[in-house]
């Protein structure tokens, strides 16, 4: 059972060897107007790490990326590189060029004139032109784009495009990857194996990445870490498994899928609602608690035939692929009513009116006090 009284960010353990950052946001605050786009936010990526700055729209992440790139001018904390301070107030701040660093947009902005082979070459002006060939064909390769290397970008699929937009800002070797939402333009399919190919790349090349997301599925599938944030902080940072197991707040628990949620006390150590009980490590005998309840930890069992409507039965279930999802009504021991919904795998349709028994999965319940 995991429950959270607290809502201050987790820790992270660091091992004693810990590699020396490629960058480092120390105290970046930032402002347009009077609105506080970034506040206070302090952030490290490694070395072959990939952190995922994940979040609403509006919570700061894209900014946080440009003044990591040198797109906007710093205007609080500091930015370091490899252990160079790039910007900080009241010094010159180095330039996006100058910053050996990799940039990708949801958008590959390659140039329309010339040629895939050309564009990815464009990156490498500081090379002798056999060289710059050369590096820019393996660099294809990898991203087998090899045999697309004499077509013109209009040619090929979004997900070739962006693949195209990676190999040229890779081509250098940058040390740091900056990626803003790379794959939201892109359909579902194509947008699976774009950022499966990216992922592969990416871990290959050794340089860190600091990539931009609002997908929280994204986030998990791309991320070392992610770095959740709202209203222009960091709200939990942590593996994928941090966050979607142990959120610290119920915002957390929340963002990454639909929870069933229902207020309660806690009682000799438990909390018992309609679902189930559960136990309630560290809150008060008594004391009102916040309960939220993943789907996929619902799980039901068929029981016989009753009148319908007197006990907990099925309202709809939907075949979702992988999974079915369950639109229950549920009733609590004391006659209360509940609408909630249950995720199964596989193919599992009970029709309308099917009484059901329910059973809790502690590790996706979630307790928080009320307030």
């Amino acid at each position: 059972m995991a429950s959270f009284p607290h809502t201050a960010v987790t820790a992270i353990r660091e091992p004693e060897d810990r590699a020396q950052p490629v960058l480092s946001l120390r105290h970046i605050s930032h402002r347009f107007d009077d609105l506080l786009a970034v506040d206070d936010v302090s952030l490290d990526v490694l070395p072959g790490e990939v952190v995922c700055l994940l979040g609403p729209s509006g919570c700061g992440k894209s900014t946080l990326l440009r003044l990591a790139a040198g797109l906007e001018v710093l205007q609080s904390g500091e930015v370091e590189l490899g252990g160079r301070v790039v910007a900080a107030p009241g010094r010159p701040q180095v330039p996006p060029e100058k910053r050996n660093l990799g940039l990708m947009f949801q958008d590959s902005a390659l140039f329309p004139h010339l040629k895939v082979l050309d564009n990815v070459m464009f990156g490498l002006s500081g090379l002798a032109p056999a060289e710059r060939r050369r590096r820019a064909l393996a660099m294809l390769g990898k991203l087998g784009l090899a045999t697309h290397a004499d077509s013109y970008p209009h040619l090929l699929s979004g997900g070739q495009q962006q693949r195209v937009a990676l190999a040229r800002a890779l081509a250098p070797a940058p040390g740091l990857m900056l990626l803003d939402e790379p794959f939201s333009a892109l359909d579902a399919r194509l947008r699976e194996q774009t950022r499966d190919d990216t992922l592969h790349v990416l871990k290959n090349s050794g340089a860190g990445t600091l990539m931009v997301t609002h997908d929280p599925e994204e986030a998990m599938f791309m991320a070392d870490r992610i770095a959740l944030m709202r209203d222009g902080r960091i709200v939990q940072l942590g593996t994928p498994y941090e966050l979607y197991c142990h959120p610290v707040e119920p915002f957390v628990a929340r963002f990454f899928g639909e929870v069933n949620e229902v207020v309660t006390q806690v009682q000799d150590g438990h909390i018992t609602c309609a679902f189930g009980s559960v136990p309630a490590p560290g809150f008060e005998e008594g004391s009102e608690v916040r309960v939220l309840i993943r789907p996929e930890a619902v799980s039901v069992r068929l029981v016989g035939e009753t009148h319908p409507h007197q006990r907990s039965h099925v309202v709809v279930s939907r075949l979702l692929g992988r999974t079915s999802l369950l639109h229950l009504c549920v009733h609590g021991e004391q006659g209360e009513e509940f609408h909630g919904h249950s995720r199964m795998p596989g193919v599992f349709l009970p029709p309308p009116d099917q009484p059901v028994a329910l059973e809790l999965d502690p590790s996706q319940v979630f307790i928080y006090p009320a307030s």
